[in-house]
């Protein structure tokens, strides 16, 4: 993954432990949960707190993990992946809050049914919902911050 020279953090509290948030001048391009599998190394980026999209990101964050915001106006930029990663992760957008979807309908909606593995590899790397992505039977697998957490995630969803 590739980020700009301008990238620059801050750390957030949720009810699941700390995250880092990362932007660049105009949109978000990174949120995880410290030490998930696939973390960036953000301690390279400068910390700033006042950072307008770090901001906003933050405070939308905050609404979700409060029950009062189910969906996020903060710009993300998906231009740091590969082609295959951003059409998987704006495949990924387009799970409604609440709701699931398998690695396998994800790789069909792409035009790539044979991809399911590299999907599931392209979704541990992301800033948009991949908590909401589940087995093909409906099994609770892979999740880079946990499966604690994501279990967590869709039961704050349940509620929005």
């Amino acid at each position: 993954m590739k980020f700009s020279e301008k990238t620059v953090r801050c750390a957030l509290t949720s009810p699941w432990g700390p995250m880092t948030l990362a932007a660049h001048d105009t949109a978000l391009v990174w949120a995880g949960f410290d030490g998930q599998k696939h973390e960036v190394d953000t301690g390279l980026w400068p910390l700033a707190d006042d950072h307008p999209v770090l901001r906003l990101a933050c405070n939308e964050l905050q609404q979700y993990f409060a029950a009062e915001r189910s969906r996020f106006d903060v710009p993300l930029d998906l231009g740091s992946g590969t082609a295959f990663q951003q059409r998987v992760w704006q495949a990924l957008l387009d799970i409604a809050p609440g709701a699931t979807t398998s690695y396998g309908a994800i790789s069909q909606s792409i035009d790539q049914p044979s991809a399911v593995r590299a999907v599931g590899g392209a979704i541990g790397r992301i800033i948009v919902p991949c908590h909401r992505v589940v087995g093909r039977n409906g099994e609770l697998t892979g999740y880079a911050g946990g499966l604690p957490r994501k279990v967590a995630l869709l039961q704050l969803e349940s509620r929005l």
